[in-house]
């Protein structure tokens, strides 16, 4: 399995429509980068977050998750509270191939500052705009930008063509557009 570099991320965006929408080069005056880079591409998170709380004393159950344990805010900058997360999701829209697998890694800008993000991987096949859940490991509020940089996409060819795709289990969230909370 080999890491694809950036001309075969940017013939794949703007031939196929793997990114969409597909930023050329890193953007980076003034904001946290953004955009096509040497080997990924680094996405931008929307301005729609689900802020954790637990007003009303929820119990976290990934098999029966309670929308109420989220407070909704779309904003420019979110202020995630010290010691909780917030989910939000990718502005560009993924389009996996099915012999690709994708990693995401977070911002070393963010990372710096105790702020973590986490993404499963995307699997061949999949599409949709990414679900993005962003720790704050910190004792003090955190602020996460809207339209800048949140996170690095890396693309892996397989050595073979998968035998079942993620298309092809019908996964669960396919399609998604906005953030996606857990479902069973």
């Amino acid at each position: 399995m080999g890491i694809l570099p950036d001309h075969w991320i940017r013939r794949m965006a703007t031939e196929h429509g793997m990114i969409s929408p597909f930023v050329e080069k890193q953007t980076r005056e003034g904001v946290i980068s953004y955009g096509l880079s040497s080997y990924g591409y680094d996405a931008r998170v929307g301005p729609d977050f689900k802020i954790f709380t637990n007003v009303e004393s929820a119990v976290v159950d990934p098999k029966n998750f309670s929308p109420a344990s989220f407070v909704d805010r779309t904003t420019d900058v979110c202020v995630i509270p010290p010691n909780s997360f917030a989910l939000a999701h990718t502005i560009e829209y993924f389009r996996i191939p099915r012999d690709v697998l994708v990693i995401c890694l977070g911002k070393s800008t963010y990372a710096r500052c105790g702020i973590i993000v986490n993404v499963t991987p995307l699997e061949p096949e999949w599409e949709g705009q990414v679900t993005i859940e962003i720790s704050n490991t910190t004792p003090l509020p955190a602020r996460i930008y809207a339209n800048e940089g949140i996170c690095q996409f890396l693309f892996l060819r397989g050595t073979e063509v998968c035998e079942t795709s993620y298309a092809d289990r019908a996964g669960k969230y396919m399609r998604q557009r906005g953030v996606a909370l857990p479902k069973l």
